[in-house]
């Protein structure tokens, strides 16, 4: 296999088509973290190799050094670009200074904006950040946001400053519970591959199944948003441009090609060239690789197997741990089996 991080520098997935996809109905995902609750428990019984006392201290301990709480929209639910990233930790050899916790939530913003016309209110993800950083007590504190909060619409004043002033509160927020921040500028919109979709030049409506067609430019406004508030305590990856760039060189020699079949949301290559970009964002040394060679390898990998399951795992029991509302509230009670599993995930991938 081709080496996909060369260490620090100083200093069954979802399939995403081109046709508009349905929102994620909030029913179906209770039933799924039941059933996975369900599943967890019993394996936990079986296999646990940490105690429930010492599972609950790692939730509710003191801060620790490598704990890392990852918050986004619908593509970090997906969750691949994490798996992959700590894959390439993993691969660094730089696991063990990492303790990743992912709950993306489907639709969630950082600006509180809803466009006319969606089945719901769009959740923030300021109504459950404080609920996150109490239950994680993390050290670092990833988050990429903008896709959903321009709404789709045209580019605006206002939903510009309600974006700026949500990255500002979520930031403050962070800040005050002793974490660093790593803002990710949002990822791109590609309106090539749903040219049959977009709303059209005169339209008075958008909204996600009809957005307009020069959207990207708006998730260029908020990434050079996101890219002002670097300062202390705030580190920013510039995920936005490292995409558009990756997409142009692609289309050099196949003008059709598409990260994102539906426009939003990366398939797996996408989600890959995310979490190099990602990692390279957060120090790791990432070797050169042709992108589609390098998923064959990685997803033929049983490390990568056994870390894609730990995260899936961890992110379905912790989201609704943590708490969130989208219609109704959810909220669980425990993430003790989901951990005892974990461990007994971890532990394997620790043996030589």
């Amino acid at each position: 296999m081709r080496p996909l991080g060369a260490g620090l520098r100083e200093g069954g997935l979802r399939r995403n088509t081109s046709r508009a996809l349905p929102h994620p109905s909030t029913p179906v995902m209770l039933l799924r973290t039941l059933r996975l609750l369900c599943s967890l428990a019993v394996l936990a019984l079986a296999s646990a190799t940490v105690s429930a006392a010492s599972a609950a201290a790692k939730v509710h301990g003191p801060v620790s050094p490598q704990r890392t709480l990852i918050l986004g929209d619908s593509i970090t639910q997906d969750g691949r670009w994490v798996s992959f990233l700590e894959y390439l930790l993993d691969r660094a050899g730089v696991a063990s200074d990492w303790d990743v916790i992912s709950i993306g939530l489907g639709s969630e913003t950082v600006s509180g904006l809803s466009e006319p016309g969606h089945p719901y209110p769009r959740p923030s993800v300021l109504e459950r950040v404080d609920a996150a950083l109490a239950a994680v007590r993390p050290a670092k504190v990833l988050v990429c946001y903008g896709m959903n909060d321009g709404i789709y619409h045209p580019p605006s004043p206002e939903r510009r400053a309600a974006y700026l002033r949500g990255l500002t509160t979520l930031r403050d927020r962070v800040q005050a519970a002793g974490a660093t921040l790593v803002l990710i500028t949002p990822p791109l919109f590609d309106a090539v591959p749903i040219a049959k979709r977009l709303a059209k030049p005169d339209a008075t409506t958008f909204g996600y199944q009809a957005p307009f067609a020069e959207y990207n430019a708006v998730l260029t406004e908020f990434a050079d948003e996101a890219l002002r508030l670097r300062g202390p305590g705030v580190e920013v990856i510039d995920l936005h441009r490292a995409l558009l760039a990756a997409l142009a060189e692609r289309r050099r020699t196949d003008p059709a090609f598409t990260f994102s079949p539906d426009g939003v949301h990366p398939g797996a290559l996408g989600h890959l060239v995310m979490a190099r970009a990602i990692a390279a964002g957060l120090g790791l040394a990432i070797a050169p690789a042709d992108a589609a060679e390098e998923l064959r390898c990685v997803e033929a990998d049983p490390r990568f197997t056994l870390i894609h399951q730990r995260r899936a795992l961890r992110s379905e029991a912790w989201l609704p741990f943590v708490g969130y509302t989208r219609e109704r509230a959810f909220k669980s009670g425990s993430v003790t089996a989901a951990e005892a599993v974990v461990a007994r995930l971890t532990a394997e991938l620790q043996q030589p």
